[in-house]
């Protein structure tokens, strides 16, 4: 085979590599997080069950996917766009506009739980668990993705927030409803009119006498 050959067939391979890494995302994935292994610390050991970093480094994120974590209540889920918040290792001066915690709906310590993460902003998501003072967090568990546009939210992650709430008001600010008069003038303008119209009469009457007697 001659260099020529050669220099085809690697160019050809290239090629066939690039579109692959682009081929669009045909639908949406849920990525079960740490394989088989789960979300678990070893507190025995001191060590993340898996290399979670190593995990999420083999998958591709798009919007729309979810991130499953089968796991217990002595581990916890934190999801923060904010880096420093996940070089902390701890949620507790995070903002709520940026970190998120997901538990399995237990308090009880080694409760079985599997909680699903939607992956809802493009770009760098991390992970992570503060559990035992972010002492998890330190030797292994967390992780960072980018998250890519794919297909884009679907219709059940892509509603528009609920409007805020407004507290109704109470008794005492209560305004009575307001009256409705259908036809002619409010009924307190004619009463008006005529009480002039009345007085008026008199009043002539009363002139005209006067001057006949002065004539």
């Amino acid at each position: 085979m001659t260099s020529t050959a050669l220099l085809y067939l690697t160019v050809i391979a290239l090629l066939i590599t690039v579109a692959a890494s682009d081929t669009p995302a045909t639908g949406y994935t849920n990525h079960t997080v740490g394989g088989p292994a789960g979300w678990f610390f070893d507190a025995k050991n001191n060590i993340s069950a898996t290399s979670y970093s190593s995990w999420a480094g083999n998958q591709t994120f798009n919007l729309g996917d979810y991130l499953i974590f089968n796991t217990n209540t002595n581990q916890t889920v934190i999801q923060t766009y904010n880096e420093t918040t996940f070089n902390s290792c701890t949620a507790d001066d995070a903002s709520d506009d940026d970190t998120f915690q997901y538990n399995g709906g237990s308090n009880e310590f080694g409760q079985k739980a599997t909680i699903a993460v939607p992956l809802t902003m493009m770009g760098s998501n991390y992970f992570f668990s503060d559990a035992e003072d972010g002492v998890q967090c330190q030797q292994g568990m967390a992780f960072e993705i980018s998250v890519k546009r794919g297909l884009g939210l679907p219709p059940s992650l892509n509603q528009p927030p609920p409007p805020p709430y407004i507290e109704p008001p109470g008794p005492d600010t209560a305004q009575p409803p307001p009256i409705t008069i259908n036809g002619g003038s409010p009924a307190l303008d004619n009463g008006v009119s005529r009480t002039v119209a009345n007085v008026c009469f008199p009043l002539t009457a009363l002139l005209m006498a006067i001057a006949s007697v002065w004539m």
